[in-house]
């Protein structure tokens, strides 16, 4: 219930969504209505481009 919760608050927070059996700390994906380009810009940590709807990058605010 706790990681329902903690996937909600980051997707609310950030363009991202979280992958099925994620857990904090572990990537998340970029939003599609996010331009590959513009994620680069809002994600300094890196934006691995799988495919062009397909992008992951490191979870925002992970500590």
């Amino acid at each position: 219930v706790l990681r329902v919760i903690d996937s909600l608050q980051l997707t609310a927070k950030h363009s991202v969504a979280t992958p099925a059996d994620w857990k904090h700390g572990e990537d998340v994906i970029v939003v599609p209505a996010v331009s590959t380009e513009d994620a680069i810009k809002k994600f300094p940590k890196g934006v691995k481009v799988v495919k062009p709807y397909l992008r992951y990058t490191p979870q925002p605010d992970a500590e």
